[in-house]
């Protein structure tokens, strides 16, 4: 969903304030971290420290932002520096206090924590290996370790860690102190991108002041989001498992390959165990092939009894260091299924799937884009409710937490990277090509075994039609497609189908389209003319099979009109059935999905056209139903039926719920 041009910003008090807020974000613009990204799960040689709850916390509000840089904030503890501020984590910051510079601040800010590491831990002699690792932080980040800095990281998505073991150790009963400085400026070179105005008009603003402009319609929330851990394992160590499923009837083969890091002397063992335990298949080596006969195949939710089945992959190294025996266990969920593409079907094991989801936001009161768990469970009960089998992460890489969930419950996933706002010329350079191809890298390496992930997208509503548009997507489409040649990949377009240079290069066509709403706003009668001949002058062009990728529109929770006007229930209602009217007659032929957007209602900047966020959710800001939940829901269900080869289920919502 996009937005206009307008952002939220902050004064800044200096002149030249704008060149030292991004001197350091132009020192060395951060690469895709070398190796693998396992999630750090605890087994027999793995420990793992939560690292949540209340940082301390400083806003950098000198003219330049770029006091803590100077007077070197990480050398000392961070109160020593001067005020700090109690800052939950994982969390957003924008929304926790009463100080409304601080809702729309740019620039840096810095968290730190003192924790006490376990004695084993720092007993260098064990070839115990100890590291930091950050779910996500939004958007630029610099970690010191006891004043020493062990890693930067761009993109505010995505998982980074670092090695601290020769740090830590040698040093028991002494700290460890963690300091992050954190920066969330978007620049046209960012994912997404951004830009910097200073309102030079002195009749009207502040010196020097200046706001953040963006192009998407979400609030840009920013913080320490996802879990900080600290985790162990043996110096010698399984770095990355990378695993790919075939399937018949009667037989699934699961293929591995299995990267080990600290030495080239070792051996490898693996079991895949089924659900009550029991051994399916071994093998041994860095890569290889399982065999598994009579598989239970991964399903999506309400295509089969028994959704979201997983193996249990156990991968077990051992290694002689030193004389020592070092052991290495790692245990990875697996999920078998096949994807294939047609030119009218999306097939999940070889049975035609129709996506009847939702896209969403990781974005809710107070937290922000923090992950918090009854959210996130709520959240899935509502999807199992309503009957959606499936999301778009709109407009970034969701929480890992979250797509765990997504395996387990059979949610299928369209996975987006943040490719969102691309709409500037200069966004389209090299410069941004090449940070895009290392986040589309991140983003594989970490959720490349995911069962649940089926199609990757590359971006949300670019400018697809500029002239650089067709080499900048042909060379992020084909450099994913190189790095997983697994699944199908797309992006999510509103673009005139005549016009989209990128279009050509993908699996399956995304449309995002608001008839009525955006376009002809308050007129419903023309949605079945216009809806109808945007599927078939997209089909007629490409003959690449259609997913609805959004439609949509807003509405006040408990404003009614009838006849239905714009804003109210009867109004989101209706627009509904005129959009389904014509998915029941595409879907026969070749559209394969519809998205509803949105999920539930989400904050954005300030605006004319926003009451406190964008309204266009089923559910409100805070997961309770509008009168369209209960249109889709009805709608799902009956999908559900009639796509499924399992008796009516239609009279018995919770048959699936686990």
């Amino acid at each position: 969903m996009a937005a206009g041009p307008s952002g939220g910003g902050v004064g800044c008090g200096m002149a030249g304030g704008c060149c030292l807020l991004f001197s350091l974000l132009a020192v060395g613009r951060a690469a895709a971290l070398p190796g693998g990204m396992l999630y750090p799960r605890e087994t027999p040689s793995r420990e793992r420290k939560e690292l949540g709850g209340l940082w301390s916390f400083r806003a950098d509000f000198s003219p330049g932002r770029d006091a803590g840089f100077v007077q070197r904030w990480y050398r000392q503890p961070l109160r020593q520096t001067g005020p700090v501020i109690d800052m939950p984590v994982p969390a957003s910051f924008n929304d926790i206090t009463q100080d409304p510079s601080l809702e729309n601040y740019i620039g840096w800010v810095w968290y730190e924590k003192e924790v006490l590491l376990p004695l084993r831990w720092l007993q260098d002699d064990l070839n115990t290996r100890v590291v930091l690792r950050f779910g996500s932080a939004h958007y630029y980040s610099i970690v010191w370790v006891n004043g020493v800095q062990v890693m930067e990281h761009e993109g505010g998505h995505l998982p980074f860690e670092a090695d601290i073991s020769s740090i830590v150790q040698g040093s028991p009963g002494i700290p460890c102190r963690i300091t992050v400085a954190l920066n969330n400026t978007l620049t046209p070179h960012t994912l997404p991108p951004g830009s910097i105005q200073y309102m030079n008009d002195k009749t009207r603003y502040p010196k020097n002041y200046f706001v953040q402009n963006i192009r998407f319609d979400f609030f840009n929330y920013a913080g320490i989001h996802r879990p900080v851990v600290l985790y162990t394992t043996p110096s010698v160590y399984i770095d990355d498992i990378t695993v790919t499923t075939t399937s018949s009837e009667s037989v699934a083969m699961v293929q591995y390959q299995v990267s080990v890091v600290g030495s080239t002397l070792y051996s490898l063992s693996l079991s895949l165990r089924d659900q009550e335990g029991k051994v399916v298949a071994t093998g041994d080596g860095p890569a290889g092939e399982l065999k598994v006969l009579n598989p239970n195949l991964w399903w999506p939710y309400l295509m089969h009894k028994n959704p979201g089945y997983r193996y249990c992959l156990e991968v077990k190294m051992q290694a002689q260091v030193n004389g020592a025996l070092l052991e290495d266990v790692y245990t990875l969920p697996v999920g078998i299924r096949t994807i294939h593409v047609t030119s009218t079907q999306f097939l999940i094991n070889g049975r035609p799937f129709y996506f009847h989801g939702v896209n969403k936001h990781e974005d809710a009161d107070i937290r922000g884009k923090g992950l918090d768990w009854p959210l996130v469970v709520k959240d899935f009960n509502l999807l199992r409710w309503l009957g959606a089998n499936s999301f778009r992460t709109s407009h970034y890489p969701y929480a890992e937490e979250i797509m765990d969930l997504c395996d387990a419950y059979g949610i299928v996933v369209i996975d987006e990277c943040p490719g969102v706002g691309i709409k500037m010329l200069e966004s389209f350079g090299n410069k941004s090509l090449q940070h895009h191809l290392v986040v589309m890298e991140e983003l594989i390496r970490r959720d490349k075994n995911r069962p649940s992930v089926v199609m990757w997208s590359v971006a949300n509503e670019p400018a697809s039609e500029l002239p650089p548009a067709a080499y900048y997507f042909k060379t992020v489409i084909a450099h994913t497609k190189a790095l997983d040649p697994s699944r199908p990949v797309t992006f999510v377009t509103d673009a005139n189908y005549a016009l989209d240079r990128g279009a050509p290069y993908v699996d399956v066509i995304c449309v995002n389209s608001y008839f009525s709403w955006y376009h002809d706003p308050g007129h419903l009668e023309v949605i079945p003319l216009q809806l109808t001949t945007q599927f078939e002058n997209w089909y007629k062009t490409y003959q690449k099979p259609i997913i609805q990728s959004e439609y949509g529109a807003d509405s006040v929770p408990g404003l009614h009109s009838d006849p239905p006007l714009m804003f109210s229930e009867e109004y989101q209602k209706a627009m509904l059935r005129e959009y389904h009217s014509v998915f029941d007659k595409k879907r026969k032929e070749y559209v394969i999905g519809e998205l509803i957007w949105n999920f539930a209602d989400f904050m954005t900047n300030q605006g004319t056209t926003r009451v406190l966020g964008n309204k266009k959710g089923i559910f409100t800001r805070q997961r309770q139903p509008k009168s369209a939940a209960f249109v889709l829901r009805e709608r799902y269900w009956k999908i559900a039926n009639e796509s499924s080869c399992l008796p009516p289920i239609i009279k018995s919502h919770t048959l699936f719920l686990k």
